[in-house]
């Protein structure tokens, strides 16, 4: 863990031109390069303006700079920050300056003044505020999350789970978790007392009030996830159902070609939109049929992988068809082929041109939800955006909902399996007394992986890897 204890030194702001742009340095004895560089002692976490001049004397700007000594900083190391403005060539030129005076010697010492400072790794501000203690790791994903969020919906989420709303929920589980198990270790360790802890404690009831808490935070836990990672919606058919105009319609814009002529699709086209501040990444896809053009298989082939990974799929029909046989069969052959753990509603566009037959029985009963709507008149938008969120659980933008990962969701799956094996051997307690306090704990070890109590090297350096550099 060398390389945490190393000064680092990053530009803090989006690259390009901007009102102003940051420099932002960390690391332990920050105090004395302050001070060189800023010409003068500064004032702990109080903005002080003044020029900064280069080894030469020349001011290379004049700006603010705020110090923040460790432990009371966002890293809980010593803190440098200097606001400029935001010229990229400006911002350029301070970093060298701060790599060149960090490596001169000091006259006093003859030692250089921060020899080891260097460039920081995307993510590794953040990263240092978690391996200091100045946050859990849910809190340093929210971070990231707060950045990247493309929604207000998801935006307030993932403030929260920065305040720590998520975190506190997963401590409160952890307290119970703990608790429990100390009194299964108090059963093993005192076997001959004729007190039967477990029973008399409660045992059966704590962990069945454990699952329940498990249960609703699981609950929410996939809410939020969803408000991250978005649904994946795959459109799928036959050649001119009216894919590309569902998507369009969909979208709000003409992304993808609209003709006549079979097959005018040749490969997927993506958009992502927002229900209710739930990304949507709606695909439209090649028709599926048999075809001898060497392209358009080559599109189909992609349509079936979109379908395979999708979390919803729509199977568009064509109404005005519905009473060709061989597009009935043609539509038959396709949905044998159709995943079935994947949610999926039968969709039949075109209804402008059969209105006169609305009240027609067709295609409505059957295995999955059926719909009709018109793409070209948006008749049954509506309808289907609110059935598309249905479909994967979403239930509304409540206050209480917090960001989450999809690591999140498998953690807190594997602590469910855990407490389903521990309630089997509660119940045939004086035969599995040793399996259930073994299964409690994996459920606690699965729990902590959440904030970050026990993670591998290997999970943290994909996780703050896709950060931004300067946090």
């Amino acid at each position: 863990m060398l390389h945490h204890t190393v000064p680092i030194i990053a530009i803090a702001t989006a690259p390009g031109r901007g009102a102003v742009g940051i420099v932002r340095l960390s690391g332990r004895g920050l105090a004395a390069m302050a001070e060189r560089l800023c010409g003068q002692v500064l004032a702990p976490r109080v903005a002080t303006y003044l020029p900064l001049r280069d080894l030469q004397g020349q001011v290379i700007d004049r700006g603010l700079a705020l110090f923040f000594p460790g432990p009371h900083s966002y890293t809980g190391e010593d803190v440098l920050e200097l606001q400029v403005h935001g010229g990229p060539v400006v911002l350029q030129l301070l970093l060298a300056h701060a790599l060149a005076l960090a490596a001169q010697r000091d006259a006093a010492t003859g030692r250089p003044l921060l020899a080891d400072l260097r460039m920081a790794r995307p993510g590794e501000f953040t990263e240092r505020a978690f391996l200091n203690g100045k946050l859990d790791l849910a809190q340093a994903e929210a971070v990231a999350d707060l950045i990247d969020a493309s929604t207000e919906a998801a935006a307030r989420s993932a403030s929260r789970s920065l305040s720590g709303v998520f975190s506190q929920e997963v401590q409160a589980l952890r307290e119970g978790l703990v608790n429990l198990r100390m009194l299964v270790e108090a059963t093993l360790d005192f076997p001959e007392e004729e007190i039967d802890f477990l029973t008399q404690a409660d045992a059966a009831g704590k962990l069945a009030r454990l699952r329940d808490a498990l249960a609703t935070l699981q609950r929410r836990t996939r809410q939020g996830s969803l408000l991250r990672e978005g649904i994946k919606v795959v459109i799928a058919g036959q050649p001119n159902a009216g894919k590309s105009s569902l998507l369009n319609a969909l979208a709000g814009a003409e992304l993808a070609i609209v003709t006549p002529i079979a097959g005018t699709t040749r490969d997927k086209v993506s958009q992502t939109i927002q229900i209710e501040g739930v990304p949507l990444h709606i695909v439209d896809t090649a028709g599926l049929r048999e075809s001898d053009d060497t392209v358009e298989r080559i599109g189909i082939a992609r349509a079936w992988d979109e379908i395979a990974s999708a979390d919803v799929v729509l199977f568009l029909h064509d109404l005005t068809r519905r009473g060709e046989a061989a597009y009935q069969a043609e539509d038959e052959r396709i949905a044998q082929r159709l995943p079935g753990a994947v949610p999926r509603m039968d969709v039949w566009n075109k209804e402008d041109a059969v209105a006169a037959e609305r009240n027609a029985a067709f295609g409505e009963a059957g295995a999955h939800p059926s719909l009709r709507l018109s793409a070209r008149t948006g008749e049954g938008l509506e309808a289907l955006r609110r059935w598309l969120l249905q479909a994967v659980g979403w239930q509304s933008a409540d206050e209480g909902i917090f960001m989450a990962r999809e690591r999140h969701v498998q953690a807190l799956a594997a602590v469910q399996a855990h407490l389903e094996l521990a309630a089997e051997h509660l119940t045939a307690q004086a035969q599995s007394l040793d399996l259930l306090a073994e299964e409690l704990r994996l459920a606690q070890h699965a729990l902590n992986e959440i904030t970050g109590e026990f993670t591998s090297d290997d999970l943290l350096g994909e996780i703050f890897s896709r950060f931004c550099i300067g946090k």
